[in-house]
C-alpha cells in the first residue's frame, strides 16, 4: 500500500460523527448499490438511472444541514469491476463558524478493474469563522477511470461575506497500481494576503477544480475545453495520465456550469453514453 501524504488516524468525536459505506456491482449489463451502511447524520437515497446504459446514480443526504467544529464525515465508496455510478449530494454542504474545533471530512474511493466511477457532489460553503480539513483517497484499478469536482466558495460571499477568519485544508491523492497520478494539497487561512494575491484567489470568492484519471488526453481536447469557459478566469492542464481544469470567480454556479460543460463533452471519449445532470442539481445544472 503506498504511503498516504494526509492524516489517516481516526477523525475526533468530539462533535456529531457520521459514517458511509457503499459498494457498486455490475449485475447483467446494471450497476447496483448492492451494499450500503450509512449513520446519522448521512444517508442515502434510492439509486437513479437516468439511461438504459446501467449507469447508477446515487445522492447522498447531509440530514443535519451543516457541519460545526468537531463534527466528522468518513465516506468510503467502492465501484466493482465494470460498474458505472455517479455520487453526488443533495445540496450544499455548509461548514459554520467555530469556536476553535475543527470539522473534518475524509472520503476514500476505490475503483476495481474497468470501473467507471464519479464523485460529484454539490459546493462546500465554508462560513467566515469555519475550519473544515477535508481528505480525498482514489485508488484506481487496472483500466479504471475517475471523474471527481469540488467546489469551495469562502464565506457567504451573497450577504458580503468575507473569509476574514477560520481555516480551510484540502488533500486529495489518486494512485494507480503504487504511483500517484495527482497529489494537491491546499491550505487557506482566513484574512491571509492570499485571498486578494494574483497567485491565490486574487480576490475571488469560489474557486474549484474537476480532474479526470485513467484515460489519456491530446492537447487539441484541452484547447476545446478552455474554449468553453467563455472568458472565465480558469486553467486546464494535462496530469499523468488524466487532465485538470480549475476555476475562480464570483459564481458557483458559473463553475459548476463548467464543470458540467467539460463533464458533458468528455464523457462519450470515455466509452461511456452521454452525461445526465441528476435530477437534485436542479434545472439551473443544464448547460447552455
Amino acid at each position: 500500500m503506498p504511503q498516504t501524504a494526509f492524516d489517516l488516524s481516526p477523525i475526533s468525536t468530539s462533535g456529531w460523527q457520521g459514517s458511509l459505506k457503499l459498494s457498486f456491482e455490475q449485475r447483467q449489463g446494471k450497476t447496483m448499490p448492492l451494499r450500503s451502511y450509512t449513520s446519522a447524520p448521512l444517508r442515502l437515497q434510492r439509486p437513479f438511472y437516468p439511461d438504459d446504459s446501467g449507469s447508477c446514480q446515487s445522492a447522498i443526504v447531509h440530514t443535519a444541514g451543516g457541519m460545526v467544529g468537531g463534527d466528522g464525515l468518513d465516506i468510503q465508496v467502492r465501484f466493482g469491476e465494470r460498474s458505472q455510478a455517479l455520487v453526488t449530494t443533495t445540496a450544499a454542504h455548509k461548514v459554520y463558524r467555530s469556536s476553535g474545533a475543527v470539522a473534518q471530512q475524509r472520503i476514500d474511493l476505490r475503483l476495481e478493474a474497468g470501473a467507471y466511477g464519479e464523485w460529484l457532489p454539490q459546493e462546500t460553503i465554508l462560513f467566515s469563522g469555519g475550519r473544515f480539513h477535508q481528505s480525498l483517497r482514489v485508488e484506481l484499478g487496472p483500466a479504471a477511470v475517475w471523474t471527481g469536482w469540488e467546489i469551495t466558495r469562502f464565506g457567504r460571499s451573497a450577504r458580503g461575506e468575507r473569509f476574514t477568519a477560520g481555516e480551510w485544508q484540502s488533500a486529495t491523492e489518486v494512485w494507480q497500481a503504487g504511483r500517484p497520478l495527482w497529489i494537491d494539497r491546499q491550505r487557506l487561512v482566513g484574512g491571509s494576503a492570499v485571498l486578494d494575491s494574483a497567485h491565490g484567489l486574487a480576490g475571488y470568492p469560489v474557486v474549484g477544480a474537476i480532474a479526470i484519471l485513467g484515460h489519456d488526453f491530446d492537447p487539441a481536447q484541452l484547447d476545446s475545453l478552455r474554449a468553453l469557459a467563455g472568458g472565465a478566469d480558469i486553467g486546464v492542464t494535462s496530469l499523468m495520465k488524466g487532465l485538470l481544469c480549475r476555476y475562480r470567480g464570483t459564481s458557483s454556479q458559473q463553475a459548476r456550469q463548467w464543470f458540467t460543460q467539460v463533464w458533458q463533452a468528455l464523457r462519450p471519449q470515455l466509452g461511456q453514453s452521454a452525461a445526465c445532470p441528476p435530477r437534485v442539481w436542479g434545472p439551473s445544472s443544464k448547460s447552455s
